[in-house]
């Protein structure tokens, strides 16, 4: 290693970050261990007092200032964790802190770095607007600006974390997997790990929606990006840190790229492994290990991911589920033509035998076809999915394939509907199925084949118990016996024919 590089150690080696940080543990991940045929541990950054890596980096950096610079106050720009740590170093250090954040930022966050008394101002759409505007106030205001990556003291206190992984794991670590947002905790741990044992691959993970390193990487320099996506907004960087780069290009091995399924799959892993939600930046660690096992067909691998945050907002939580299951392969999702005519959904159902249905979505159109948006459970991977889609093909079924379209994952399956044209003698009701196999048929043999099914809308919802909305045509002189159906079904249910938004949007 070069002269810098062994400054670099010697300031990792006398960090200042305990006052505030702890040593997380590094716990053994049992699930994904059996799951990946590898050794995964998670290094639980997440645990932090600020629930995220962010912490170290902040308290050293403003530990080391001058009493003229701390008596001036800081200014920062931040996402958010680096908010929160420059926040509670201020207050533990005496200093005034203004910290700019994105208006994309959760409310968690925000809400975070106030408690600890931080001032928190809101500019600009994205990292780099809050950036220039703290830079603004440093002039104007003459406060000192900590950097949230690119600072060697900030790298040196996220260093401390390969410190600590070398004490946890004693015996040789064949890969530590580090989310990559402006670089400063990649640079930091890699440094540290390859001065010591250089045979350990340092792999960094990045969202596709934001690879300031894969790109910077392919182009042999800094690349400013043209915008970023803000899924994992903790890593949501345009442009590597200059710093950061020229030391991530010296003990990075590879770098990979992780879609929004991928990252809300891990989440979920990691939520079952430990009971903890991790935010997706925090998450990108386990989903790069995920994604590598499987490109290199490792086993046995002593394997580590830093799990570096939990700053999640509540209401993310429902996306993260919904997409979960097709990071893991898990559902499928499919728009299916089917005769229109009564029993085609009994046949439908029975054609993807015992598989759970998770979602059905359909309205009447026309006398002829009826365009069916189906979301199908499976075992996991491309070839159970190919199994079923091959079943299919076989039936006759005319489908497309949905599972990775954007459009319809996001939007479509939240609006198959509208006004039914031509409907008549129709009735809506809405049921609550028990979830298990077999539910959804058990109603459809029940009915009298003469009743055409004209709506229907049912989406798992990892529940006891599935809603269903259902649009039955059922003429005047069967109604005693539709009646006398639903008493015998045994599922709860309530007449919605006459509720206002059925009548305005879908009657």
């Amino acid at each position: 290693m070069n002269r810098a590089d062994k400054s670099l150690i010697e300031r990792i080696l006398t960090a200042r970050v305990y006052d505030v940080a702890k040593e997380t543990p590094l716990d053994f991940a049992k699930n994904l261990s059996q799951r990946l045929a590898n050794h995964i541990f998670l290094k639980r950054e997440d645990l932090q007092p600020v629930f995220s890596f962010k912490l170290r980096g902040a308290f050293n950096r403003m530990f080391h200032l001058t009493p003229e610079e701390r008596a001036r106050g800081v200014v920062a720009a931040s996402a958010g964790n680096h908010a929160q740590g420059v926040a509670l170093a201020g207050k533990t250090l005496g200093i005034k802190t203004t910290i700019v954040m994105p208006k994309v930022t959760p409310d968690i966050k925000i809400n975070a770095v106030r408690s600890f008394g931080g001032e928190a101002v809101i500019h600009g759409n994205s990292f780099d607007d809050a950036y220039a505007h703290a830079r603004h106030l440093e002039q104007v205001e003459g406060m000192i600006f900590v950097h949230p990556f690119d600072d060697l003291d900030v790298i040196a206190g996220q260093g401390t974390i390969g410190m600590e992984l070398v004490r946890q794991h004693p015996d040789p670590i064949d890969a530590v997997f580090i989310c990559v947002g402006g670089g400063g905790l990649v640079s930091g741990v890699g440094s540290y790990l390859k001065y010591l044992y250089p045979n350990t691959k340092i792999i960094g993970v990045e969202h596709e929606e934001a690879p300031t390193l894969h790109a910077a990487w392919k182009a042999g320099q800094r690349v400013q990006l043209a915008q970023v996506g803000t899924f994992a907004d903790g890593a949501a960087v345009k442009l590597i840190g200059e710093q950061t780069f020229e030391l991530a290009r010296q003990v990075v091995d590879d770098v990979i790229l992780i879609n929004t399924d991928e990252t809300c799959a891990a989440i979920k892993d990691v939520f079952e492994e430990t009971r903890t939600l991790l935010e997706p930046a925090g998450a990108l660690g386990v989903a790069g290990i995920k994604k590598y096992v499987e490109q290199q067909g490792w086993q046995g691998k002593h394997l580590i991911a830093i799990t570096s945050g939990a700053n999640i907002n509540f209401d993310r939580l429902r996306h993260v589920a919904e997409r979960a299951e097709l990071g893991e392969g898990r559902e499928v999702l499919l728009a299916v033509t089917i005769p229109e005519q009564p029993g085609s959904f009994r046949q439908f159902c029975r054609a993807v035998g015992n598989r759970s249905i998770t979602e059905f979505n359909y309205r009447y159109s026309d006398a002829k076809d009826a365009q069916v948006f189906a979301g199908v459970k499976t075992a996991g991977g491309k070839i159970e999915r190919e199994k079923l889609l091959a079943e299919l093909r076989a039936l006759n079924y005319s489908f497309v394939d949905m599972t990775d379209n954007e459009v319809a994952k996001v939007h479509l399956r939240y609006m198959v509907g509208g006004h039914g044209q031509g409907v008549e003698n129709e009735m809506i009701y809405r049921f609550m199925f028990p979830e298990r196999p077999g539910a959804l048929l058990h109603f459809l043999t029940s009915m009298s084949a003469g009743w055409n099914i004209s709506l229907f809308h049912y989406r798992n919802h990892g529940s006891d118990f599935g809603r269903v909305l259902v649009g039955m045509q059922v003429p005047l002189e069967e109604r005693e016996a539709f009646n006398q159906f639903l008493d015998k079904l045994g599922y709860e249910y309530w007449d919605e024919t006459d509720n206002p938004a059925y009548q305005r949007f879908l009657g």
